[in-house]
């Protein structure tokens, strides 16, 4: 049985690397052979590749249900008037809601719109926007098919809606029509969310704007959107961003909590004399009652992995209690592995997964041969400080694979962390969203006391300079072997030189970024939606232009794109971070970047007020004429003129910092949101300068920029257009986007591409993320 659940993952989790699904008849041939594997063959391995034939076959059948309905390509931004109920939780995030919508009726005749959509309404200026899962609405939308942002080493949106049933995305367009039609619809789902909002709506009440209401929230209800981006930082560093959620330790404590009442009262008849025992065994009742417990927690924490894993867990073990069939804990695990996967086979894609299943199986494993009578609290905390040190040693290389990075504070934070966060910060908080309005406030500012008391050790544990270790995310073959040493340094007693196990992990943490050799760059042009963001790499320096766009407040591309990118590759500093103007889609994530990462210099064209002047230690404005040299590489600043700082009516635009980047007769030229009169100014200065292979069209190919004079002069053979998918300025704009194609230029767009990577040397050789990362769910 447990070959054939890990076979069955195993399967369901290659077809998530493909980039197409199967034919129809394909998926049932493969279910065929599993069914003549398990029959014609005996053994593990029988059943591990019979279990792969139809993990990977249920997981395309799944995917080919999930992609079926779609909106049209003819219904894409246009208006379309819809009914239907707010199906999940809504999120505000200041300049509006964000909801999943469930359509029951569409209104506009002919359009084709899928049945969940992801929607975010925008409130107008002084207007209350209140939204409760249940309602029933009419609205008047604006959609398009799912499309996110791709990265190497980023979040993966579409893979996500895809999971959560989402196959269009959009927002509520102002009309007349939109009202609210019926306050609540009764369904199951929706009775599960109302119980949500409304224990939010007291927390939130109670707490206000306490500066850790929203871990409160996320402990009670599973809602992590509350929480500041800054708390998440410590919380990473620190390791124990695991406990912010409804984790598997909370959910058998409130199941254990439950087992331990409902068996206590049963024992006594509830004090009625009925004899309850007689009927039926307390044991079993408090197994039921623990198991219900904890799905109605799981129920309210919106359904994620941990929870899912331990409610499964719990389920097996109440059920073999009731039918008097004992089992091992291994196979409770994988029963749990096998349900996850076979109701979600886009779990796989998360590092939640394998985290979690990844701790329950190093605990397991490390158990082996170490069991013991002792009791007493000397053992019990002894059995406790076993498991956290077999728990941190062993999650030590699958951390380093999924976040490039070990918190190695992580186990003292833990150990005070834990008890704290479970024991007492959790069942006030649930108690206190529990109890009625007078005495709620008191218990859960209580619980925010202990959980801001606990953040002020965490927060000082974080800043330690050598809190956390950094290392590029490793290569199958050194992590396969630092899996090896990790088993063999937790190796059950009496195996030879557990210590040595350490040794393979050295290649691990000595990893070191790679870099193009001396006379050579690369460019990676990220895909951050509307905005500007390219990383260049000579052979031992770095130099950011731009930092991308801010997407909403606290959120921007320098922590969503950029950081993500840079902590896999294992670099955890920047020579020159250059930032071009003011625009915000240039500017957005650079003072995040500036928080988070080692930044040698500063070269803008802002003011000396602004924010991220002030911010950075070593700024110098760009002007043109600068020049230095890096590893063989050249940098060239053409823009601007010193004497345009002194022209308070130029816009911020025409101050955009321009460079070019050259190596062995190859160069690109990075022109920013340059319009007709400087690309005018640049051509008559010296033309021959502006000579570059690859051109990063100015102003994302704008109407008011790339005139045919200055494209005569750079007689680029590649052009970079980076720009949102259907952005609202309708960048790039036809007739420029046609220009460059009369040229004969060959045309790069983020927005279908993905990240877009450059390498210098005699030739230029080109990748982009989404074509040499195909998925079945990407919408090319």
């Amino acid at each position: 049985m447990r070959s054939l659940i890990l076979g069955f993952v195993a399967g369901a989790a290659f077809l998530q690397t493909r980039a197409a699904l199967p034919a129809g008849w394909h998926i049932g041939a493969f279910l065929l052979a599993a069914v003549a594997l398990l029959l014609a063959l005996r053994g593990p391995l029988r059943a591990a590749l019979a279990g792969a034939l139809a993990g990977f076959a249920w997981a395309a059948f799944i995917a080919q249900l999930a992609l079926a309905p779609e909106l049209a390509k003819a219904d894409e931004g246009r208006d379309i008037d819809v009914i239907g109920t707010v199906a999940k939780l809504p999120h505000d995030f200041g300049q509006g809601v964000r909801f999943q919508f469930r359509v029951e009726n569409v209104l506009t005749e002919e359009a084709q719109v899928p049945p969940t959509l992801a929607l975010s309404w925008y409130r107008a200026e002084g207007e209350r926007l209140r939204l409760r899962p249940g309602e029933r609405w009419r609205l008047t939308l604006r959609l398009q098919r799912p499309h996110g942002n791709a990265n190497p080493h980023g979040f993966d949106y579409e893979a996500w809606l895809l999971g959560q049933g989402i196959r269009a995305t959009g927002y509520v367009r102002t009309a007349n029509s939109n009202r609210r039609l019926d306050d609540f619809v009764v369904t199951p789902g929706h009775l599960v969310e109302r119980s949500r909002d409304v224990l939010r709506t007291r927390i939130q009440q109670a707490l206000g704007d306490e500066p850790y209401a929203g871990v409160i929230v996320a402990l009670v209800v599973g809602d992590q959107r509350g929480i500041e981006q800054p708390d998440w930082d410590v919380f990473n560093r620190t390791g124990v961003s695991h406990l912010v959620a409804i984790s598997g330790l909370h959910i058998t404590m409130v199941a254990g909590l439950a087992a331990l009442a409902l068996s206590w009262l049963w024992r006594r008849s509830f004090f009625t004399g009925a004899q309850l025992p007689l009927l039926l065994p307390a044991q079993k009742v408090a197994a039921l009652g623990g198991a219900l417990a904890a799905l109605l927690y799981v129920l309210l924490a919106g359904f994620g992995v941990p929870a899912q894993r331990t409610l499964y867990m719990l389920a097996v073990v109440a059920a073999a209690l009731w039918l008097g069939r004992l089992t091992s804990v291994s196979h409770i695990l994988c029963l749990a592995l096998g349900l996850v996967v076979l109701i979600d086979p886009w779990a796989v894609l998360w590092p939640g997964f394998w985290l979690s299943f990844g701790a329950v199986g190093v605990i397991l494993y490390a158990g082996l041969g170490r069991s013991s009578t002792a009791s007493g609290w000397r053992a019990t905390l002894a059995l406790a400080a076993r498991t956290q040190y077999a728990v941190t040693l062993g999650l030590v290389p699958l951390t380093l694979l999924l976040f490039s990075q070990v918190s190695l504070v992580g186990p003292l934070a833990n150990a005070v962390a834990i008890p704290v966060v479970s024991f007492v910060v959790t069942p006030l908080a649930l108690v206190g969203s529990l109890l009625p309005a007078p005495l709620a406030a008191p218990v859960l500012w209580c619980a925010h006391l202990a959980l801001e008391w606990l953040a002020l050790a965490l927060g000082w544990l974080a800043a330690l300079p050598l809190a956390v270790w950094s290392a590029p995310a490793p290569p199958p073959p050194l992590f396969t072997l630092a899996l090896l040493g990790t088993a063999w340094m937790l190796a059950p007693r009496g195996w030879p030189q557990r210590w040595t196990g350490a040794a393979a992990w050295l290649p691990l943490f000595l990893l070191q970024p790679a870099s193009p050799p001396p006379g050579r760059f690369t460019v990676t042009a990220f895909d951050v939606g509307q905005g500007m963001a390219l990383l260049v790499e000579t052979a031992r320096h770095r130099l950011l232009y731009d930092a991308g766009p801010q997407y909403a407040p606290g959120q921007d591309a320098g922590s969503r794109v950029i950081l993500p990118y840079l902590r896999a590759r294992g670099i955890r500093r920047l020579d020159t971070l250059v930032v071009s103007h003011s625009d915000l889609d240039h500017v957005g994530g650079a003072l995040t970047l500036l928080d988070a990462l080692a930044i040698d210099s500063v070269k803008s064209s802002l003011g000396p007020g602004h924010r991220v002047v002030a911010a950075t230690r070593a700024h110098r404005q760009c002007v043109a004429g600068q020049r230095w040299e890096w590893d063989g590489v050249v940098f060239e600043m053409l823009q601007p003129t010193a004497a345009s700082y002194a022209d308070s009516g130029l816009k911020a635009n025409a101050r955009s910092c321009t460079l070019r980047i050259s190596a062995g007769g190859r160069a690109i030229l990075l022109a920013a949101d340059i319009e007709a009169a400087q690309e005018a100014a640049l051509v008559a200065s010296d033309p021959d300068l502006l000579r570059a292979d690859v051109l990063l069209a100015p102003h994302h190919g704008s109407g008011t920029s790339s005139t045919p004079a200055f494209l005569a002069a750079v007689k680029p053979s590649i052009s970079v257009f980076q720009v949102g998918h259907r952005n609202r300025y309708k960048h790039p704009k036809k007739e420029v986007f046609e220009r460059y194609g009369a040229l004969a230029i060959e045309r790069l767009r983020t927005d279908e591409s993905g990240a877009i990577t450059f390498e210098f040397s005699t030739d230029i050789a080109t990748g982009e993320y989404r074509r040499d990362h195909p998925r079945y769910w990407y919408d090319r």
